[in-house]
């Protein structure tokens, strides 16, 4: 399987989510991995039609582990399932939420930056900076969603254990020579695992671990040196 790759723009975090979102679509489009179970929470809602026509499912995965005998197959008949999962971007999938979410009775304020948590007998007081403004909020429910550094979990003082794998993914979108057949592919190497997962136009998300201490190495390769160097780790299946 023949790989080329196109150089893809950085995007800024700080842009907010509903910026991403409404950015045109692109060949460097983030992507994201839907379960077969997340399919079903999204149909059973009323969304997936609305998904659908841009996500593109896995009906096959290949396991391999470089440099070792044998392998395993999954397919999505012998499950009886459409799919095993949905690969997505991460633009339409925040796209169709946002047009969902913008007419409904949910107050989005976004983007916006915690302050300050203070908690109360039955509710809790939280500060945000919204438009450059300090706005207060009240609830009597506040949840924990806002990533592994969590500002809410840090100002309650929830505590955590962390391992550190010395591992850091760098993601690309790549595109193969020839049909990639709704295959996503994991393959188990020495610097961590290499993930190959099916796009529209034959394009791949591709999510490869590398040692930290070779990150940068990876990522100062120009195009063709840095498809060669995947094609190593990969294969020729």
């Amino acid at each position: 399987m023949g790989l080329s790759w196109v150089p893809g723009a950085k995007a800024d975090l700080n842009d907010g989510l509903v910026a991403w979102f409404t950015k045109s679509p692109s060949y460097d489009d983030r992507i994201i991995a839907l379960s077969y179970a997340s399919h079903r929470i999204f149909s059973g809602i009323g969304l997936w039609d609305k998904i659908a026509p841009e996500a593109t499912p896995i009906k096959h995965i290949h396991i391999s582990d470089q440099g070792q005998f044998g392998f395993t197959r999954l397919n999505n008949k012998d499950l009886g399932v459409p799919a095993l999962g949905y690969v997505v971007s991460a633009r339409h999938l925040g796209q169709t939420l946002n047009e969902v979410l913008t007419p409904s009775p949910i107050d989005i304020l976004a983007p916006a930056q915690l302050l300050q948590i203070n908690q109360h007998d039955k509710m809790v007081d939280v500060q945000i900076m919204l438009d450059k403004q300090v706005e207060t909020l009240q609830t009597r429910l506040l949840v924990a969603a806002d990533g592994g550094n969590s500002k809410v979990r840090q100002q309650l003082g929830i505590s955590t254990r962390e391992t550190d794998y010395g591992q850091t993914a760098v993601i690309a979108n790549v595109t193969v020579e020839y049909p990639h057949k709704n295959i996503a592919y994991e393959r188990f190497t020495p610097s961590g695992p290499l993930a190959l997962l099916p796009l529209a136009d034959n394009d791949c998300s591709l999510v490869w671990t590398c040692a930290r201490s070779g990150v940068d190495e990876v990522m100062a390769l120009d195009d063709q040196t840095f498809l060669k160097a995947l094609q190593a780790k990969f294969g020729w299946r």
